[in-house]
């Protein structure tokens, strides 16, 4: 597999994640009856901060994967990035989404996503300037 393809991977995987997490606030919307905005009902609220922490991350890592990809990075380090990054978004999405309290899934999921973010950061600088 190339990079181009091994980051393409997480392009759709991610695709699909976040279509899961927007269909979910609509489900949950519908159930609370809520139609606009959040109600004031804690359901809705943590079902669009899910959606929302995932629009906030999501697209900074995709690009730094792509620009790894682009800059012939291993394909074995896109795959270490990419898969622990959707593991780690789909940890948080559970455990917020189940909880608008501590839970193991939010602790996991924010810090591994947050370990991502500074090693792909870190890699896109390395591969830039070496």
């Amino acid at each position: 597999m190339t990079p181009i393809a091994a980051v393409t991977l997480y392009l759709g995987l991610f695709g699909l994640l976040m279509l899961a997490l927007k269909l979910n606030v609509g489900r949950v919307r519908t159930s609370q009856k809520v139609g606009f905005g959040d109600g004031n009902n804690e359901a809705v609220q943590r079902a669009i901060r899910v959606q929302g922490n995932a629009v906030e991350d999501v697209p900074i890592v995709l690009l730094g994967l792509i620009g790894l990809a682009l800059m012939d990075a291993p394909v074995l380090l896109i795959h270490g990035l990419g898969g622990s990054f959707f593991v780690g978004r789909v940890l948080h999405a559970v455990g917020l989404g189940g909880s608008s309290g501590a839970s193991f899934g939010r602790f996991a999921g924010t810090l591994l996503s947050l370990l991502v973010i500074i090693i792909t950061a870190g890699a896109c600088i390395w591969f830039a300037v070496t």
